[in-house]
């Protein structure tokens, strides 16, 4: 959900809108508020099974191919958090306060510890052990036979996925650092300051001695792995990060709440960038020289690697999982409570699985932390003439500290295939645009707007 004014498009009037304030007023809590039912959040690839989170209580097994059910395990509440294998054995924690071992061949449980806090983000398993954060603050290390190693405390909450470099181990909290821990003792090596939340819904990526993580503070962040030093950072829009990213033949990508695509160099330079119509949370995955993402929107979007869009499959909700590919098929699950095997080359729905529940789970909407202020007065003399307009082909990206106008950020040319075919929900404010006009033509400065 973004807050545009549609049909205002030019740079000049942009340049007034800049003057747009968005503040988060509120901690976020949505994570906490989400209601049962079936919608997935994330699924898994383990060889020819597909492993799904659902907020039905289930973890799901699919195969992959038949798109049939092998086995379910049914936990105490909701599973939002990604599953990780190792040896056979998949780990998980959910709502419940419990975090699970169940084996892979039969869905049985191997054992599970209660540390009495709910787990949003997922695991991560590395030799012999597997780490994990907590809504109390505590980052956790486990045996692989269940036994707890240590556990570190942070400040604050932790929804972030973690991540394993040779003997150290890296988390972020909503204390707004980011830690780096030594993963046999759990003492702090260094810890990296942000201006908001660390909350990273997948494991943060490291590449050639560099850590990359994004905060709520709208910064993505590159940092020496030795020293916590930051290298440089880049800024994105108004409502944070969550996602994590993906290096391809030299270049990054990353996807923000804003929902926008950027491509950067290893530099923090930035090369394009591809506007979709609500948030990002999910990784991108890249295949036969073309990027795949979902989006909050309901669509999976396919673009070049130029960053123009080639197709879009739209589904009946939001999609937060990473898309995944699989011998010619894009597997991904929906909040819709489906998961779904799409043709690549004919762009077909080859099957879908639905979880036990097809009631979707409630959940608060994305930006209703965030109240937005317009603070510059304007007067209708001020604004462009119509010849000054942009096509509505051209997509110029609001409310960002950037103005660029791509001409790789383009209304798709195909029809998306698919059972449904839903429009999509404008997001309504509680005051329009025109009457925003006459407040500020009116001599008043500043006017607020509540997301919903």
């Amino acid at each position: 959900m973004d807050f545009t004014f549609e049909g205002f498009e030019s740079s000049d009037f942009e340049a007034e809108v800049e003057d747009v304030v968005v503040k988060r007023t509120k901690k976020f809590d949505r994570a906490w508020r989400i209601g049962e039912g079936g919608s997935i959040p994330y699924s898994t690839i383990e060889g020819e099974r597909i492993l799904v989170s659902s907020a039905d209580k289930h973890i799901y097994c699919v195969d992959i191919n038949s798109g049939k059910e092998l086995w379910r395990f049914k936990t105490g509440r909701i599973v939002i958090a990604k599953t990780v294998v190792e040896n056979g054995v998949v780990y998980f924690g959910s709502y419940d306060g419990n975090f699970y071992a169940v084996d892979l061949e039969t869905g049985k449980e191997i054992w599970r510890n209660n540390i009495g806090s709910e787990m949003f983000a997922g695991a991560y398993a590395d030799k012999g052990k597997v780490y994990f954060g907590a809504r109390n603050g505590y980052f956790y290390a486990f045996s692989t036979n269940g036994k707890e190693l240590w556990r570190f405390k942070t400040g604050d909450e932790i929804l972030a996925t973690p991540v394993v470099h040779g003997n150290r181990v890296f988390v972020g909290s909503f204390d707004h650092n980011f830690y780096c821990l030594d993963n046999e003792s759990g003492e702090e090596i260094w810890r990296f300051k942000t201006g908001d939340y660390v909350h990273i819904d997948l494991p943060p990526l490291v590449h050639e001695n560099k850590i990359y993580f994004a905060s709520w503070d709208n910064n993505l962040y590159c940092v020496d792995i030795d020293s916590g030093k930051e290298i440089w950072r880049f800024k994105t829009g108004k409502y944070g990060n969550a996602s994590s990213q993906v290096i391809h033949n030299g270049v990054l990508y990353h996807g923000s709440r804003d929902g926008i695509l950027y491509a950067l160099t290893l530099d923090g330079k930035e090369i394009w960038r591809f506007k979709a119509g609500a948030m990002i949370e999910g990784k991108v995955a890249i295949h036969d020289n073309k990027i795949y993402l979902g989006s909050e929107d309901q669509n999976i979007y396919c673009l070049n690697m130029n960053g123009k869009e080639l197709w879009r499959f739209k589904v009946s909700h939001s999609i937060y999982d990473t898309p995944k590919i699989h011998k010619g098929k894009l597997y991904f699950g929906s909040w819709d409570c489906h998961l779904y095997a799409i043709d690549l080359e004919t762009r077909d729905e080859v099957w879908r699985f639905n979880t036990s529940s097809l009631v979707i789970a409630e959940a608060p909407a994305a930006y209703d932390a965030f109240e937005v202020e317009i603070k510059k007065s304007s007067s209708f003399e001020d604004l462009p003439s119509d010849d000054k307009y942009k096509t509505k082909t051209e997509q110029s990206v609001s409310l960002s500290d950037y103005h660029v106008t791509s001409e790789y950020a383009t209304t798709s040319e195909y029809k998306q295939k698919s059972d449904y075919d839903t429009s999509f929900l404008v997001l309504e404010t509680d005051i329009n645009f025109s009457e925003q006009l006459t407040l500020m033509n009116s001599g008043r400065t500043t006017t607020t707007t509540t997301f919903c």
